[in-house]
């Protein structure tokens, strides 16, 4: 894949305009100067590597920021593998777990931050029902172990 310091020399590039000039990168559509920038700074058989990991990105456990993060950047060095918006969000909801990703491709998202959003809030619900049901065995758990002790204590 294309190392994080290349990406970065990458974001510099584009922020300084070095390679293009001011006006000619300001008459270039962003999808052009993408393209022009991983061209230079990421070579084709790189970039095939990293559209094969997009492949078998997954969400593991809750760490949906990294993998977030992750698709985003290996989404804009992979650009012509989504065409449409719709493309790259099918791709995205495809690594989250199965009852996530029926909620989100449910709710028809049309944007991929609203896919991110939806799929956040469908996480953060689900780390909380996990938390509640721990925290209630315990409880239970805490009272038969004391009413076990208070039985004993009594005979």
């Amino acid at each position: 894949y294309c190392p994080r310091n290349e990406i970065r020399k990458l974001e510099m590039e584009i922020w300084e305009l070095k390679t293009v000039g001011h006006e000619a990168a300001y008459d270039m559509s962003w999808k052009t100067l993408m393209k022009m920038m991983a061209n230079k700074y990421c070579p084709r058989n790189e970039i095939r590597k990293l559209e094969m990991e997009i492949w078998e990105l997954k969400v593991k456990g809750t760490d949906l920021a990294s993998i977030t993060q992750r698709f985003q950047e290996m989404a804009l060095l992979c650009g012509r593998m989504f065409s449409e918006e719709a493309d790259k969000i099918e791709k995205y909801v495809g690594g989250l777990p199965d009852k996530i990703h029926g909620s989100v491709v449910a709710s028809k998202p049309k944007t991929m931050q609203e896919a991110i959003e939806i799929e956040t809030e469908l996480m953060d619900m689900k780390v909380r029902t996990f938390a509640e049901s721990e925290t209630a065995s315990k409880r239970k758990l805490e009272s038969t172990s004391r009413t076990t002790r208070n039985q004993q204590q009594q005979q």
